[in-house]
């Protein structure tokens, strides 16, 4: 008879479906924490991330939030500086879009900053539009 190797699947190891991030209180930036924006994934938990401050920074991914809380392009997060490095950093925190609306309408955030990295918006043309092609009847039966 085979013995038991371990405590469970692995739906086990997923955990619960924690559904208690959607009411948690705003948590504004402190001394040696900064804003950013996620500029790209670099993988083994690491990310490039562009501070409010200006700085590019090389941000790690904490181990309460490995495999957890899943950090794409674009989000908003918060980071921890060190004090020894000044080009890399700890991602402390990621918002939620609405909390990252409510830190830009709050003022955290600068006007510039681009919630919603996905979504491009060309103010230039603003006769895009206007890109289809009418046929006529005649042209239609030719086909």
């Amino acid at each position: 008879m085979p013995k038991n190797k371990g405590k469970g699947g692995k739906n086990r190891k997923r955990g619960k479906n924690e559904a208690d991030d959607e009411k948690r209180e705003l948590l504004f930036k402190e001394d040696g924490q900064e804003y950013a924006q996620v500029l790209r994934m670099l993988g083994n938990g690491r990310c490039e991330a562009m501070c409010i401050d200006g700085i590019k920074r090389l941000c790690h991914i904490r181990g309460k939030m490995h495999k957890k809380v899943w950090i794409a392009a674009g989000d908003i997060i918060l980071i921890g500086l060190r004090d020894f490095q000044d080009d890399k950093g700890d991602i402390i925190l990621k918002y939620m879009p609405d909390e990252a609306r409510l830190l830009k309408a709050y003022g955290e955030l600068p006007e510039g900053t681009r919630l919603n990295e996905g979504i491009i918006v060309d103010d230039e043309d603003e006769g895009a539009g206007d890109d289809y092609i009418e046929f006529e009847d005649a042209d239609v039966d030719k086909l």
